[in-house]
């Protein structure tokens, strides 16, 4: 199984807000820390705040953060909400199925299965459990303004 860029990207802004939690982080903030594009980024976080992920403030004094705790995001629902229109297979795409085994083929029903055990195992992995108390990550993505030199984050 492979997971898009698009998911990628999300769970980077996601634990960017989680390390810089207290605080609006910009857009061009996450992009150098995690080495990604804007362009990709404005699609990534209007999507994830439309899905109530992000809470993102307009403006000159604008920015985004984590609209609910780190504890209440689970990487499983994240992963779902962002693959979601992605078929994992040709044969799981409506329109565009042009398989000729899809009448007889048992492959579908087993793909499926791992796929949810997949998104199961990953239900019970939260933003929090990647980023609290991981000195590594914060050390990459902790921006100098969230926290003064010295202090520990939170």
């Amino acid at each position: 199984m492979r997971l898009t860029k698009r998911s990628n990207i999300s769970m980077r802004v996601l634990m960017y807000c989680g390390v810089n939690a207290g605080r609006l982080v910009t857009k061009s903030d996450i992009a150098e820390a995690c080495n990604t594009s804007e362009n990709h980024l404005a699609q990534v976080i209007n999507r994830l705040a439309q899905l109530g992920f992000l809470y993102t403030q307009r403006g000159r004094n604008g920015g985004m953060r984590l609209s609910r705790p780190m504890e209440k995001i689970s990487v499983g629902e994240v992963f779902r909400a962002t693959e979601a229109s992605v078929p994992i297979t040709e044969c799981f795409a409506d329109g565009e199925n042009t398989c000729p085994l899809v009448e007889a083929c048992r492959l579908k029903d087993v793909i499926a299965r791992a796929t949810e055990a997949f998104y199961a195992s990953m239900d019970g992995v939260y933003l929090s459990d990647l980023v609290c108390e991981n000195a590594g990550l914060d050390a990459i993505l902790a921006s100098p303004i969230s926290c003064p030199q010295g202090m520990a984050h939170a």
